[in-house]
C-alpha cells in the first residue's frame, strides 16, 4: 500500500484537474491507498470519507470515497443531475476549518471505473455529499 502525502497548498488545489486516462490508473491506486490509510483519525487529522487526486499532488479527475463501508474509485466523475438543495458546513483534510456550502441530497453521477468502463449511478445523503465535495476538488473549487 502506497499512501501519498496530503497536499495543503491552496494555489495547487485551486487548479482544475485534467481528464484521467488508462495511463493514470496508478494515480487512482495511490489515491485509494491513501484513502485507506486515512480512514481513521490520526496525527490530529480527521478521518477521510473521500479524496481527490489533487489532494495527493496529481491534477487528474479521479476521486475515491467510502460508499458505506466499501471504497470506490471514480475516474472523470461528472454530476449530471441534482435535487434537494441544502446548506451545510464541510471540512477538508487539505484545508483547516469548516466552510459553508450548498449541497444536494440526491445526485446522478457519470464516471468511469478502474477498467475504464462507463457508469451512471444515483447517490443520496452523505455519499452524495462526499462525491460533490470531491468533484469540487476536481474543478479546482476550495471547500
Amino acid at each position: 500500500m502506497t499512501a501519498k502525502k496530503i497536499i495543503h497548498d491552496p494555489l495547487f488545489l485551486s487548479q482544475p484537474a485534467a481528464k484521467a486516462t488508462k495511463n493514470d490508473l496508478q494515480v487512482a491506486q495511490d489515491l485509494l491507498d491513501t484513502l485507506m490509510v486515512h480512514r481513521e483519525s490520526k496525527d490530529g487529522l480527521p478521518a477521510a470519507a473521500g479524496l481527490a487526486a489533487n489532494m495527493i499532488g496529481e491534477k487528474k479527475a479521479i476521486i475515491t470515497l467510502f460508499a458505506g463501508f466499501l471504497p470506490m474509485v471514480m475516474l472523470n466523475p461528472r454530476i449530471v443531475k441534482k435535487s434537494g438543495a441544502y446548506l451545510t458546513q464541510e471540512g477538508c483534510l487539505s484545508l483547516e476549518g469548516e466552510r459553508p456550502v450548498q449541497r444536494y441530497k440526491e445526485i446522478e453521477v457519470s464516471y468511469q471505473d478502474l477498467g475504464m468502463q462507463a457508469h451512471q449511478q444515483t447517490f443520496t445523503d452523505f455519499t452524495a455529499e462526499i462525491i460533490q465535495h470531491e468533484v469540487d476538488h476536481c474543478l479546482g473549487k476550495l471547500i
